[in-house]
Formats: structure tokens, C-alpha cells, sequence
């Protein structure tokens, strides 16, 4: 029975990256960074805000840079990201409109300052598939929460 992990994420401001470093070491999964252009998002917490709310009613997300994994190699699929504005990251959203549907499981992982909104609907919706309970923190999370969390999958 194939129980590959994958842990796809785009951090920010780091807070994302440390807790998908948490989830690799709970699952042992294999980490894959989503990555856009450096010249996309701005240093400054409220001009990126800007830039993403301006993609999403564009409807222009970012290109992702590299090639992006085969989901189909792996049992379980957890994608990460930041909220932006109680939504998902712009990256995030263009890689789930990418590489759904899954065959395995798939669920969200995310990071907030705050204002989490509907994230995990938002998530299912862009996913168009069943969609786990994911799992949100406030900054980078613990390790406990990532085990607690992880052990409805095991």
C-alpha cells in the first residue's frame, strides 16, 4: 500500500516553511516548495496583500516556477500556504488549480496572523474534490499539534 506524503508549500514569511518542516518530520513526506518569481510579491506585508487582491480580480495568479511534483506518486497530498485576507495564498491557489484532482487524500495546512475567514471552504472549493479537515495555526504551530493532527490519517 502506497503511503508517499507529499508536503507542497509557499511561505512568505517563513511561518508556513517551519511548519511544513514539522509535518515532514511527523510523516516523513517529501517536501516540495512552491515558488513564484522574486519580483512578484512585495517585502511589505500590506503591498503583497494588495498585489494578491489585485490577482484574484484579475483573475492573473502567478506563474510557479519549476516543475511541478507528480501527486499521483503519493497516498497523501497536504498543500500549505499563508491566509491572505481569510483566503488562500495566490501560489497556493494556482498550484491546487493545477495539480487537482488527487487520488489519495488531500488536505490544507495553513498559517495566519489572525483572520483565518473560510479558508478550508475556500480551499475545497479551488480543490473540487473531498477534502480533509485541515490544519491551521497561529504562526509557525508546535509539534504537538502537528502530530495531533496528523494522527487522523495514520
Amino acid at each position: 500500500m502506497n503511503k508517499k506524503v507529499l508536503i507542497a508549500y509557499y511561505s512568505w514569511s517563513g511561518h508556513t516553511a517551519k511548519l511544513a518542516q514539522l509535518l515532514q518530520q511527523v510523516t516523513g513526506g517529501t517536501l516540495y516548495e512552491i515558488k513564484v518569481g522574486a519580483d512578484v510579491f512585495s517585502s511589505d506585508m500590506y503591498a503583497t496583500s494588495d498585489i494578491a487582491t489585485k490577482q484574484r480580480a484579475e483573475q492573473a495568479l502567478p506563474e510557479l516556477v519549476g516543475a511541478l511534483p507528480d501527486v499521483s506518486q503519493y497516498a497523501t497530498v497536504l498543500i500549505g500556504g499563508p491566509v491572505w485576507s481569510g483566503d488562500l495564498a495566490t501560489p497556493v491557489l494556482k498550484f491546487v488549480q493545477q495539480v487537482t484532482p488527487v487520488a489519495g487524500v488531500l488536505a490544507p495546512f495553513y498559517t495566519d496572523a489572525g483572520t483565518v475567514g473560510d479558508y478550508e471552504a475556500a480551499f475545497a472549493k479551488a480543490a473540487a474534490q473531498p477534502v480533509q479537515p485541515g490544519l491551521g495555526t497561529n504562526g509557525s504551530g508546535t509539534l504537538a499539534q502537528v502530530q495531533a493532527w496528523w494522527r487522523r490519517f495514520e
